[in-house]
Formats: structure tokens, sequence, C-alpha cells
């Protein structure tokens, strides 16, 4: 292996316009390079031989050829959505030097005379359709990638059983290139039409989209009535107060609501949630998919007690059931300093446990009492629910 002054990857963004659209210094890195990785599509652009990239996509061709001087062949931005970000957990900082090229996305808010710093860019040609699931709402604006033609009569058909089937689209195939066409639909006619590769989509979002605020209503989930209602939730949510890229343990996770509104509340947070019962696990996890977050809630299933040394670091924990003086035990030792822990008793006993635990580590309790109306003979009266003790504490 010849040791180099200089980066060995290249990494050369590409777009349909092929080469006529290179800069000179990527022109010139092209020219340099013994090697050239890219997909297919990206080295019939460019008309160069190369190898194409792994199926399913994988950076070790890269990487096995260090010491070479190589050049990877990305779509537009290779950092939006595309290979760069890939290579940079494997590569230090002075291995590498990047061209980009107009993303997509650039193009298609060009076409529209959009402004992109009010649009929102998502990649959902490797990822489910349900991550639009809370980010969509009246007057939304995204630009979307997708992974072929045929994803776009998936997209207008998951749009309008989400309420947004009037949703107006511009669907972009082969932005910038000589194939180029733009084609204005909306959202419920998508599967009526045909489209190729490679295409993105523009989406003005027109229907009702999730509440912002906390509580969301209960039937919004699949539960078998081991929820945490949605006025108690909202209180919970309150109190585990989410924050950017923060890691929760929703410990008894029941249908996992409160994960998943945690998730829905802090960009870039994830969740690990714990549940003994695996039907009640099961539907936790396909409640949380279809909510798009899939990717940032992950179940472990057995008993809090069991999988707690298998859990990451926590910023907050929330317990929703299952409490016992044991996990107690167990778990403040595991919280690091600064973490937050919020737990609901209903039961008599748990009461008991949450002010022997409020008075050992502090913190405070709130007691929630709630009543609904309902009928009451031929008039209407209220419904107590049942009282819920909720103690919350920072370490």
């Amino acid at each position: 292996m010849r040791v180099m002054s200089e980066p060995w990857v290249a990494i050369i963004g590409v777009n349909e316009d092929g080469p006529t659209g290179l800069s000179e210094a990527s022109r010139d890195a092209l020219a340099r390079a013994e090697l050239v990785i890219g997909a297919p599509r990206h080295l019939q652009l460019l008309g160069v031989a190369g190898a194409p990239w792994p199926v399913p996509f994988s950076v070790d061709p890269v990487l096995q050829a260090r010491g070479r001087r190589v050049a990877v062949l990305a779509s537009g931005d290779p950092f939006w959505h595309g290979a760069g970000g890939s290579l940079m957990a494997a590569l230090e900082p002075g291995e590498w030097v990047s061209y980009p090229a107009v993303s997509t996305f650039q193009l298609m808010a060009n076409r529209l005379g959009w402004r992109l710093e009010e649009c929102l860019c998502l990649g959902l040609h490797a990822a489910p359709l349900t991550r639009l699931r809370g980010l969509l709402g009246r007057g939304r604006r995204l630009i979307c990638l997708l992974r072929d033609g045929a994803a776009v009569g998936e997209l207008g058909a998951y749009l309008a059983g989400q309420g947004f089937a009037d949703s107006a689209l511009w669907v972009g195939e082969a932005l910038g290139g000589s194939r180029e066409r733009l084609v204005k639909i909306a959202a419920q006619e998508a599967g009526n039409m045909s489209f190729s590769a490679p295409v993105a989509v523009a989406i003005l979002a027109r229907g009702a989209g999730l509440p912002q605020a906390s509580g969301l209503p209960d039937d919004i989930f699949d539960h078998d009535g081991q929820i945490t209602k949605r006025p108690v939730r909202a209180l919970t949510l309150s109190a585990l107060a989410p924050r950017y890229g923060e890691v929760l343990w929703d410990l008894g996770c029941g249908s996992g609501s409160v994960s998943i509104e945690f998730l829905l509340a802090a960009e870039g947070s994830s969740a690990h949630a714990v549940e003994a019962d695996a039907t009640r696990g099961a539907r936790a996890e396909a409640n949380a998919a279809r909510f798009g977050l899939g990717h940032r809630w992950r179940l472990h299933p057995g008993k809090a007690l069991d999988v707690l040394d298998n859990l990451p670091d926590p910023d907050v924990v929330f317990i929703g059931g299952g409490a016992s003086e044991a996990l107690l035990a167990a778990l403040w030792p595991r919280l690091p300093q600064g973490a937050r822990l919020v737990m609901n008793g209903v039961t008599l006993e748990t009461e008991a446990l949450l002010y022997a635990a409020q008075a050992r580590h502090g913190g405070s309790l709130l007691r929630i009492d709630l009543a609904e109306m309902g009928p009451l003979g031929l008039k209407r009266g209220w419904e107590a629910s049942r009282p819920v003790v909720q103690w919350s504490v920072v370490k």
C-alpha cells in the first residue's frame, strides 16, 4: 500500500445532465481515479467503466480499495440523502473530498419557485411512506425522493388514506436532464399514471394533520384498553419534557402511546420500550411503525428488571406499569445524573411505593382526578376515573 499525502476518496455529485454538469474539479478527480464506484445509472451517464454499488448497498468496495485513488459517484449533493453520509462512518477527515452538484431538492424548488428553507426534504427512496405521518399538515410543502415510478402511485394512495387526497403533487422525472418531465396531479390521481425513475415528488399538503399538542386521541392507537388515557398522557408528556436527541426508556409500554408521542415531540430522540406481554409488545411495535417511527422506537420483550442491563443509558424514563420496589432499587443506580424519571400509579400499593420513593429521592407528587360527562339515566352526570398519582424527579 502506498501512502498518499492527499485524500484518496473523491465523492462526486452527478446529475441527469451527465458530464456537462460536472465542475472542473470533479472532472479532474474523475480523470485521476484508478477505480470508479457508483450506481449503474451514474456510470452510464458519465460514460465511464467502473464498479457498481453492491445490492444491498455497502461501502465495503470503497474501503477495500484503500491505498488507490477512488472516485465515488453519488446523486446531486452526496451529503443530502446520498452516499456521502454512509461513507463518513468509515473514513477519517483527511481521507476524502467531496464535489457536490445541485441536489434534486434544489432543482425541484427552482422549477416550482418554492423557498427551499420553507420545505421539508425527505429521502423516501429507502424509507417507508409512514415517515410522512407526523409531518403532514395544511399548507405544508414537502419534496420527496422516491424509489421508482411505481412509488408515485403508492405515495398518492398513502396520502389519500391519511385524508390528504386533494393534495397537489408535482412529479419530476429525470430533473436536470434531457428526459426531464414535470407533471402536476392530485394525490388521488397518482395511481392512474405511470412514471419512470429517477423520480421526485413535491407535495403541497391539503388536509388536517395530527394535532401538535400532547395527548393524541386514544383511538388513534391500537390498544386493548391498557393505554395511558389522553388527559393523563398529556400531563405525563409535560412531565417527561421531551427534548431533541434524548433517549427514553418506556418501561411497561402497553400500547406504546407515551413513547410514540415523545418521539413525535422530540426530533432526533429515540425510545427503548419494554413490555412483558408479547401481544401488547407486538401491538405497540406496530403502532410505532404506523407513525413512521420504527427506526427510532425499539421493543425489548420481557420484564424491566431482566432487560435493564441491555438498554443504553437514558435521559428520561417513564414507568407506566409493572412498578415494584425491586425495580426502583435496580433502576435508580442506572440513572445518570440529570436524568428525569416519571412514574404513574393507580393502585394503592403503587401509590405507597411512590410516596416512599419521593421521600427517599425527592421530586414532586401530583394526584390527577378526572371526570368525564356520561349518561345518568335519562340525564347526564360526571363519571369519575380512577385517580392517578404521578411522581416526577430529576436525579
